[in-house]
């Protein structure tokens, strides 16, 4: 008896439009960063100053993880087969080396401050720093849950949420030196929100960089994929499987699925019945795009 073959391709389910969430946190800290610039300057922060400078790093990373967002979206055309979904994956690699860069940089500049106190007055510099956290936590909330099953969006949550540590070391060092004098107490807090910051970073870099090595989604258990491959009926092996993702928020799988004789000889038997089981099967585990291939099994 030939091999029966059928090919399925699920239509990718998108997430919700996180446009109104980049858009809105862009415009949000875009006026931070000029605010704390101007404060800094004015009242002799620098540590102000660093945060608005991280702030202007959040403000490119999250333009290009809007721009990012928008491109996946475009239908695939040309040589782009896949459409532009990867896009989001490099992008949350990039915003992985500006996160890590900009606490780099926090760590950096207080090593320095350590040595060379900066004299501020508090008040103003911690009323600009409660505005930074209020404003860095409120965009991060605009992107809901989805940021959890999305790199990108994930990515732009990091960079919030850090920007939102920073400008609470900031806060809270400028109300302690404005009551003790304690000038190191700034720079030593500062050291300690720029190590928080790398190591978050590190993170978001090794998924970036497994998913953009074609690595299985962390949400993805291999393992239960292809056992509940094997529990559909007249399954008895599962080959060539790979799951892989198409973007930070789509998953998809191919692979071949091996019937047994008996199940091709029962009139009952369905190959479309078949592959709709395994596609619900699937859709459980977050895997929207599916490839699969029926064949009958030749073992003796």
């Amino acid at each position: 008896m030939g091999h029966n073959h059928h090919r399925d391709q699920a239509s990718a389910s998108r997430p919700r439009d996180a446009a109104g969430a980049f858009r809105w946190s862009i415009a949000l800290n875009a006026g931070l960063t000029a605010l704390q610039l101007l404060v800094g300057a004015a009242f002799g922060s620098l540590a102000l100053i660093g945060d608005a400078l991280h702030n202007a790093g959040d403000v490119v990373g999250l333009l290009f993880g809007w721009g990012a967002e928008r491109l996946s979206r475009q239908p695939p055309r040309g040589r782009f087969t896949y459409g532009f979904g990867r896009s989001t994956q490099i992008v949350a690699l990039i915003n992985g080396v500006l996160i890590c860069g900009a606490g780099l940089v926090v760590v950096t500049e207080a090593i320095q401050r350590l040595h060379s106190p900066v004299p501020l007055t508090a008040g103003p510099v911690a009323w600009a720093a409660a505005l930074g956290i209020a404003i860095n936590v409120g965009s991060a909330r605009l992107f809901g849950s989805a940021h959890n099953h999305d790199l990108n969006q994930r990515a732009a949550v990091l960079h919030l949420l850090t920007d939102a540590a920073v400008s609470l070391a900031v806060l809270i060092s400028a109300l302690v030196v404005g009551f003790t004098g304690w000038l190191w107490l700034d720079a030593t807090t500062a050291i300690g929100v720029g190590g928080a910051v790398i190591w978050s970073a590190v993170g978001l870099l090794r998924e970036a960089i497994a998913l953009n090595l074609d690595a299985v989604p962390r949400h993805v258990d291999l393992g239960r994929v292809e056992a509940d491959l094997l529990a559909l009926p007249g399954v008895i092996r599962v080959e060539d499987l790979h799951v892989w993702a198409v973007s930070t928020s789509r998953t998809a799988l191919t692979a071949h699925l091996v019937l047994a004789p008996a199940w091709f000889a029962d009139p009952a038997s369905s190959t479309d019945s078949l592959i709709a089981k395994a596609r619900l099967a699937l859709a459980l585990h977050g895997i929207s795009d599916t490839t699969l291939q029926v064949e009958e099994s030749h073992d003796h």
